[in-house]
């Protein structure tokens, strides 16, 4: 190789190097900003920077800490009778709800299924019965939710209610 052509492919060599190192920081600097968006729309309001949390104010959790005990009532009989009717339902909510818990409640119509002792899928119309109660309650209420559960089971030929149990902050 001569010096001149030594020269020319030293030459050409430096250009070419520029390039792809100013493609791969270009390349690297858009992926970091394409990035950025997604990862910042994956902070809470509490994580987000000063700058940002002034236009968004954070709030602390309102309310008092409480119990969200939900009962799911099925209406299907397993031994083949009608249904029970919202009739029948509602007035087993005034007589054995109510008097447990006065100071209120909320039922929600629903629809599900489950599986019977024998295996069979049984699809029915149902309904959510919610209770709020503070949680230095819950030891006291715990009897009173367990009467509820069975005194309807026994009224109306159940296999099961079903019970599921939360901590909530709740502010009325």
């Amino acid at each position: 190789m001569t010096p001149t052509s030594d020269r020319l492919s030293r030459t050409s060599r430096g250009p070419r190097r520029s390039r792809s190192r100013l493609a791969a920081v270009t390349l690297g600097a858009a992926l970091l900003g394409a990035g950025a968006p997604t990862a910042y729309a994956a902070l809470t309001d509490d994580d987000r920077p000063a700058a940002t949390s002034a236009a968004v104010p954070s709030r602390q959790a309102e309310g008092r800490p409480y119990i969200e005990t939900s009962l799911l009532f099925g209406t299907a009989r397993p031994n083949g009778g009608p249904p029970v009717t919202d009739k029948e339902f509602h007035a087993f909510v005034d007589a054995y709800v109510t008097p447990r818990f006065p100071a209120g409640l909320t039922v929600q119509d629903g629809y599900g299924q489950y599986r019977d002792s024998h295996g069979t899928i049984e699809r029915e119309r149902s309904y959510e019965l919610i209770l709020l109660y503070p949680t230095s309650e819950a030891g006291p209420n715990d009897p009173k939710i367990e009467q509820i559960r069975a005194a309807y089971l026994k009224r109306f030929g159940q296999e099961s209610v079903a019970r599921i149990d939360d901590r909530a902050r709740v502010d009325f």
